[in-house]
């Protein structure tokens, strides 16, 4: 007989909080039964009104906080409650730190049977806001006028916001005006239900340590109205603008760029630096979008390949070549290996930016590369990993470990496909030393962790 579910849909009981969630939701439990709530904090006692409920779930929504936690703290953000873009707001700063190291030692612990593993204080930042050098903006249109803004929490509906607090001023003042000037020249918002309209997104980079700015106009199609006064005023509005490029995109598709990007005034490319490395980086380019915990994430990895100098290491994920190149400083050779060509051509020209011949980089997947490597001679004493959430394939990890390395440096943004991966790694013979999570989106419930992994003898 199933056990009955002891709440129901609309009824507001009294509950106490015991945790959160990783994506931010507080935990209380009725007879044994979840119920998750946003923007609630552990410890707090609060009056709920259930709102849905599932076999061994439920969800409910705060209606009074009776006891509140003493980490509880005023979201400064005007949009906090319907934006989906962070969700920590509500929570002390070091109580963002705290949870995100809890959240890693319990998923490792849970899901890869890692529980003695020292899992290290979360590294934050000293100003956890305006840290963000990306930002990807949908605009829409409600009753006619012209909207922009982030998404609501899993919805397509753009949230009309004049500021966010985790992007750089000159994002926000790039979004007001290219909402006012849509507005003036009578340039349409794209409507992804209808498939009609023209503006679709704006994406705005801001390279740190040069204080260069770059613009992207993302459109349905190759026109855009008053495109010279357009590209005056922007030019007017921001002395520091180092280029303006116009991407078309004219697919029913939630992907944000399209093929073609043409650039309109200005550079292709902007300059930033991390560490006394410099990057080019064009309208697609990945490159982390908070370059301050950039540099205490790789200063990390570094420090976990204990490199002398003398060492062949493979990148297998190299990207653009970040880590690659912080790596080849210290490394007798480094091989990075990507499977976006446009990443492995703008990793070659960084490496020759910064005047590094000992870093090589290959078109691929890694684990068709790896073995070729193997079979010219080429030796890895240390390999970086840096996979996407999804972690990385079984067959790669099993290419990893042919190699047989010493070290083996994982950097994972997805503690749950790290924890299976570890634990895959561990079997095969590569102990996991020590982990170090690494507060890259402060505000949000995302964290990056180093880990070190060692070759049992």
């Amino acid at each position: 007989m199933s056990k009955q579910i002891p709440v129901q849909k609309n009824e507001e009981i009294h509950v106490t909080f015991e945790d959160l969630t990783h994506d931010g939701a507080g935990v209380a439990k009725v007879d044994g039964y979840p119920i998750f709530v946003k923007q609630a904090l552990p410890g707090e006692t609060a009056a709920i009104k259930v709102i849905n409920t599932k076999k061994n779930f439920g969800f409910g929504r705060l209606v009074h906080i009776e006891k509140e936690s003493t980490e509880r703290t005023n979201p400064p953000c005007p949009v906090f409650n319907r934006c989906g873009g962070c969700q920590l707001q509500h929570l002390s700063y070091e109580g963002q730190l705290a949870h995100k190291q809890k959240l890693v030692k319990e998923t490792l612990a849970r899901i890869g049977g890692l529980t003695d593993i020292p899992v290290h204080k979360t590294l934050g930042m000293e100003d956890p806001w305006r840290y963000r050098n990306k930002s990807q903006i949908p605009f829409g249109e409600r009753n006619g006028k012209i909207e922009a803004g982030f998404y609501a929490e899993r919805s397509h509906e753009i949230v009309d916001t004049d500021v966010c607090l985790i992007q750089g001023q000159d994002a926000d003042k790039a979004m007001n005006l290219v909402k006012k000037l849509a507005e003036d020249y009578g340039i349409r918002a794209y409507d992804d239900k209808t498939h009609k309209g023209q503006l679709r997104h704006v994406v705005i980079r801001h390279a740190k340590t040069t204080d260069q700015l770059m613009i992207v106009l993302i459109t349905k199609n190759d026109s855009i109205p008053n495109k010279k006064h357009l590209i005056r005023e922007l030019r007017e509005a921001f002395p520091n603008l180092a280029s303006l490029a116009h991407n078309v995109n004219p697919k029913r598709t939630n992907v944000i760029f399209g093929d073609k990007t043409t650039t309109l005034w200005g550079e292709d490319v902007i300059y930033d630096e991390i560490d006394n490395i410099r990057f080019a980086i064009s309208p697609r380019s990945f490159y982390q979008v908070n370059p301050a915990q950039t540099k205490v994430l790789y200063s990390k990895a570094l420090e976990y390949a204990q490199l002398t100098g003398k060492e062949n290491v493979i990148d297998a994920y190299c990207g653009i070549g970040t880590i690659s190149l912080f790596l080849a400083k210290q490394a007798k050779q480094v091989y990075g290996v990507e499977v976006v060509p446009e990443a492995v051509t703008d990793a070659k020209e960084n490496a020759k930016l910064n005047h590094l011949d000992n870093a090589e980089f290959f078109v691929g997947e890694a684990e068709n590369v790896m073995p070729w490597w193997k079979a010219q001679g080429i030796e890895a004493d240390v390999i970086v990993v840096d996979p996407p959430r999804k972690g990385c394939d079984e067959s790669l990890l099993n290419t990893m470990v042919e190699m047989q390395p010493e070290r083996i440096v994982y950097v994972s943004c997805n503690p749950a496909t790290l924890a299976r991966d570890l634990k895959i790694l561990g079997e095969k013979g590569y102990a996991t030393k020590e982990v170090q999570p690494v507060d890259m989106f402060p505000q949000t419930t995302h964290v990056e962790c180093v880990v070190r992994l060692e070759k049992v003898y």
